[in-house]
């Protein structure tokens, strides 16, 4: 009797402690899902604990877009249609990545690429040959206005027909405000609201080069005709400053829209649409996009811990 006695015992502990092994194992059981699910501060607690209508911007018109909700966080004059000088270029990179255009295809740089009409200048010469990817890159990440026309003027169909078909492809994204008139935005006539280019941003989301493009420091492309490399750096400066972490950029000036800025940024984890217009400081722009990003971070602190949520899991 007492042999069996201590076998009883034996087994009873014996059970106790595999029943514990097994409830540690499923508590350190974390399954994919429940790691996913990261916290995050709403765009309604940012908007209720950093009162937006106290950010000071020096641009006419401001638009800060939370991506994550769909959410917009600050808006100024969103609706009033404004010249958006070179943010043009992000439709007529658009337009051309959508064509199924050849980007390995060799264009010749003419004199019929030249600005007749403001006279800037290019580091793209007369005679000199590059790929279609080249061109996209210099009219987009240095905002090259001999390298847009030429992307135009080398459109199935010539300039006329690229043109319609920017304003094809705004009227198909909701854009109802907004219209071209050329493939560089020298021209007033290319007009746009913040909210026109929130769409604009949002759609070339589904084109990876855009961030490469758009988000490259300093890069160079060569003539193929000569074997020359041309150098060229990115046109906002926020790129070349590693705090910044930006996934699409593009700027734009011309007496009549002021300094424009369009950014993809990520603050404090939080995925961000900015759009900046008519900001008459030549640094203002920078400054602006620096107030949004301590404002937010400010924000942010000032929520109470209680109010945090849980991301959605995409």
């Amino acid at each position: 009797m007492k042999l069996t006695g201590i076998l009883v015992s034996v087994a009873t502990i014996a059970g106790l402690v595999i029943t514990t092994v097994h409830a540690t194992s499923d508590a350190n059981d974390t399954t994919p899902t429940q790691s996913a699910e990261a916290s995050y501060i709403t765009a309604a607690d940012i908007i209720e604990y950093g009162q937006p209508n106290r950010l000071a911007l020096r641009s006419g018109v401001a638009l800060v877009m939370d991506e994550r909700e769909g959410v917009v966080l600050y808006g100024r004059n969103v609706e009033r249609q404004r010249p958006i000088a070179s943010l043009t270029k992000l439709m007529t990179a658009l337009v051309i990545l959508e064509s199924g255009l050849s980007l390995d295809e060799q264009i010749k740089i003419t004199r019929d690429d030249r600005d007749r009409l403001r006279g800037t200048k290019s580091r793209l010469s007369y005679g000199a040959v590059f790929t279609r990817h080249d061109l996209l890159r210099a009219a987009l990440g240095a905002s090259d206005n001999r390298a847009a026309a030429a992307l135009a003027r080398t459109y199935p169909g010539g300039e006329d027909a690229m043109f319609r078909a920017m304003n094809d492809r705004a009227r198909k994204l909701g854009m109802t405000q907004t219209r071209f008139t050329d493939a560089s935005g020298l021209h007033n006539g290319n007009v746009s609201t913040a909210s026109d280019l929130v769409r604009l941003v949002n759609e070339t989301q589904k084109h990876p080069l855009f961030e490469t493009m758009t988000t490259t420091a300093a890069f160079r492309i060569t003539d193929l005709a000569s074997g020359r490399q041309v150098a060229f750096r990115n046109t906002n400066r926020l790129v070349h400053r590693d705090s910044w972490d930006i996934g699409l950029s593009k700027t734009g000036y011309t007496a009549a829209a002021g300094n424009c800025l369009i950014m993809q940024a990520t603050i404090s984890d939080r995925p961000l649409t900015i759009v900046l217009l008519n900001s008459w400081g030549k640094l203002s722009r920078y400054g602006d996009a620096r107030r949004i990003q301590q404002w937010l971070e400010r924000a942010e602190r000032r929520v109470p811990p209680l109010q945090t949520a849980r991301a959605p899991i995409s």
